[in-house]
């Protein structure tokens, strides 16, 4: 896993240990995946691979249904916008995967689902997230092949 900047990995390091308790099996994910972050610069993260701000379009490989999401910090997430949270079983799945890959999640009614990435889109210029401002790329995890 990649981090572009130490403050972010320490702004969620915070976040999942505040939801440790409400949350534990995507806290303790997120924080597993903290723990073996390398801190990067943005020209040494991976074009295809989901960070915070990400557009990310997925299949579902049960139902074959296509959607289409960004994914943001708690704070932006929107449902209705498809903006979802890093907090939610799908987001910590999705984090850091790139483009062809296929992950495994489990919903909260205790589902596993089979996702396979699509497209991912970098995030937008402008975007602001955790108080900074410019293209963001907050979080990356690459999982050696």
């Amino acid at each position: 896993m990649w981090i572009r900047a130490r403050t972010i990995a320490d702004q969620l390091d915070n976040l999942a240990r505040a939801n440790i308790g409400r949350n534990p099996i995507v806290a303790s994910r997120l924080l597993d995946e903290i723990d073996r972050a390398v801190i990067a610069t943005r020209s040494e993260l991976p074009p295809d691979a989901i960070t915070i701000g990400s557009e990310v379009t997925f299949r579902d490989n049960a139902t074959g249904g296509m959607q289409t999401i960004i994914l943001v910090m708690p704070t932006e997430a929107d449902i209705s916008t498809q903006r979802i949270s890093v907090m939610t079983p799908v987001g910590a799945a999705l984090i850091g995967i790139r483009k062809g890959e296929t992950i495994w999640w489990q919903t909260p009614d205790c589902e596993v689902r089979e996702l396979t990435l699509h497209d991912v889109f970098a995030p937008c210029t402008g975007a602001s997230f955790l108080g900074l401002s410019g293209c963001v790329s907050l979080l990356v995890i690459c999982i050696p092949r």
